[in-house]
């Protein structure tokens, strides 16, 4: 049973936009500025990957962009403080999500924690959690497609007919665990990436929609 359990890291990316956005105030509106970051992280996410520096990367280009690359150094440097900053948030996880509920769920289950993102961030935030002895499989995926759960899936020795994902994203959560023939179990939260977004209602036989995590009990 794959799960994701952090829930605020969008919160504070976006409350990182907003003050990159109001930095670069002078030189467009914040509509534009977040336009012109959106187009910027998608171009590399190739080459950074998902999480915090990769962010980061794309803000200092985004600077060097909108200012014609005659920006104040003083922006990079409080963009970088801004940044390292966010790095000390403590970890909140998703409701629902604490020891005992997990341990009652290790008792039958297999649980799996399948996170995306920066490999350093992602085993500081795993770290602090202090939830790793309930699972008995972390992976730290550099993208979350068909072709890596099907890697996962073979790592564990496990057929997708076998396999609930939990998780608050129905791109990356949800719907490449569908179409390999899992199930697939969402959990929605108040604020999505823009990336992460996805059009339309999901109708299959092995989706379930949550209020809460807990309620996955009443389905197992």
């Amino acid at each position: 049973m794959p799960m994701t359990l952090f829930r605020e890291n969008e919160l504070y990316f976006q409350e990182l936009e907003h003050r990159f956005c109001h930095l670069l105030r002078k030189y467009l509106p914040a509509p534009s500025i977040s336009e012109e970051l959106f187009k910027t992280e998608i171009k590399n996410l190739d080459i950074y990957g998902y999480g915090l520096k990769g962010m980061l990367l794309c803000m200092i280009e985004t600077i060097c962009k909108v200012t014609n690359g005659e920006g104040d150094l003083n922006l990079v440097k409080e963009i970088l403080r801004s940044g390292q900053e966010l790095l000390q948030r403590p970890i909140i996880l998703l409701d629902g999500v604490q020891e005992r509920h997990l341990s009652a769920l290790c008792e039958n289950y297999k649980l799996v924690l399948a996170t995306k993102g920066d490999l350093f961030d992602q085993k500081r935030k795993i770290s602090a959690s202090g939830l790793q002895e309930c699972f008995c499989h972390i992976e730290i995926m550099s993208d979350k497609k068909n072709a890596d759960y099907k890697r996962l899936l073979d790592n564990l020795g496990c057929k997708a007919e076998n396999l609930l994902m939990i998780g608050n994203s129905i791109k990356s959560d949800i719907i490449p665990i569908l179409e390999l023939g899992g199930y697939a179990a969402y959990v929605p939260h108040h604020i999505t990436w823009a990336h992460e977004q996805c059009e339309g209602e999901v109708t299959h036989s092995h989706f379930i929609k949550l209020n809460n995590i807990k309620e996955i009990q009443n389905y197992l």
